[in-house]
C-alpha cells in the first residue's frame, strides 16, 4: 500500500540514530576539558579512528564566504599536503562540497573524469600520495561550516556500509562543532574553538597585505601569487606567507 514504511525501515532508522548517537557520544567525551588549540588535533585523531579504512583525514573550513580557508587539523602529513593543496589552487572535492552543500567523491585522481574536472589538484594529490578523496560537507544552520575529507592511497569506491559510517561520522562532527560553538562564551561568527589554527590564515592574509604594498596591486592579485608561487614552488600557500613575512622570499623578484 502507497505511504507505508518499507518492512525494516523503522528498524534502520532506529539503529542510524543509535549510532549516531554513539559517535556524536564518542567525540564530545574524547573532546571534554581541553584547550581550544588542542580540540582540533584531538577531533581529527577520534575521527580517523572511528574511520580506521582510510589513509587520512582532515576538517577545512571556509574563510568568510570567500575562496580562501583554513586547514582546521589534519590527521599526518599524508592529509594535511592535499589540504593545503585545495585552497592554494582553488580547485578540488572540498571546494565543490562546500559549494554544492553535498558529497563529493573522486574515486580515481589518477584518470578521468576526475583528472579532468580537478586536473591542478589532481596532479598534485596523486604526486603526494593520495588517489581518492571522498568530501563530506559539514553543513550547520543554513552555513557550510567546512568539510570532513578523507583520503585513500588507492583508487575505488567505497561500500555502502563504509560510507555509511563517513557520512554518520561528518553528521557527528558537525553536531560537536555546533556543540562546542554553542558552550563557547564569545561567538564571533566564527566556531571560536578554531583559534588554535586561525594563525594560518592570518598568515597568508599578512602575507597578501605585504604583497599589494610592494606589487601595488589589488588584494585578489595579491593572493593569486602567492598560489602561483606556492605551486611553482611545490609548496603550501601557507608555507609561502610564512616566508614572505619573515621576509626570505620577496615576490617583487619575479
Amino acid at each position: 500500500m502507497q505511504g507505508d514504511e518499507p518492512p525494516g525501515g523503522g528498524d534502520a532508522e532506529q539503529e542510524t540514530d543509535v549510532e549516531r548517537s554513539r559517535i556524536v557520544g564518542e567525540l564530545i567525551a574524547g573532546l571534554s576539558g581541553l584547550s581550544p588549540s588542542e580540540v582540533p588535533g584531538a577531533l581529527c585523531r577520534h575521527c580517523v579512528a572511528l574511520l580506521p579504512e582510510v589513509a587520512g583525514l582532515s576538517i577545512s573550513m571556509p574563510a568568510d564566504g570567500s575562496d580562501r580557508g583554513v586547514v582546521l587539523c589534519a590527521s599526518d602529513d599524508v592529509a594535511a599536503r592535499p589540504a593545503e593543496i585545495q585552497f592554494t589552487l582553488g580547485e578540488g572535492p572540498c571546494r565543490e562540497a562546500t559549494r554544492l552543500r553535498a558529497p563529493v567523491f573522486a574515486t580515481d585522481l589518477t584518470c578521468a573524469p576526475d583528472a579532468r574536472r580537478w586536473p591542478l589538484f589532481s596532479a598534485q594529490a596523486t604526486k603526494a600520495g593520495v588517489e581518492a578523496v571522498f568530501s563530506l560537507p559539514l553543513t550547520g544552520t543554513g552555513t557550510p561550516l567546512g568539510t570532513l575529507d578523507l583520503y585513500r592511497r588507492t583508487t575505488g569506491s567505497w561500500s555502502v556500509d563504509r560510507l555509511r559510517t563517513a557520512l554518520l561520522v561528518a553528521d557527528a562532527v558537525t553536531l560537536t562543532v555546533l556543540a562546542l560553538d554553542q558552550a563557547s562564551p564569545d561567538f564571533e561568527g566564527v566556531v571560536t574553538w578554531l583559534s588554535g589554527a586561525e594563525s594560518d590564515r592570518e598568515e597568508v592574509h599578512q602575507a597578501t597585505g605585504m604583497i599589494m604594498m610592494q606589487l601595488g596591486v589589488s588584494a585578489e592579485e595579491a593572493v593569486l601569487r602567492l598560489r602561483a608561487r606556492a605551486f611553482a614552488q611545490g609548496r603550501t600557500a601557507t608555507h609561502v606567507a610564512r616566508a614572505i613575512i619573515e621576509r626570505t622570499m620577496d615576490l617583487r623578484d619575479d
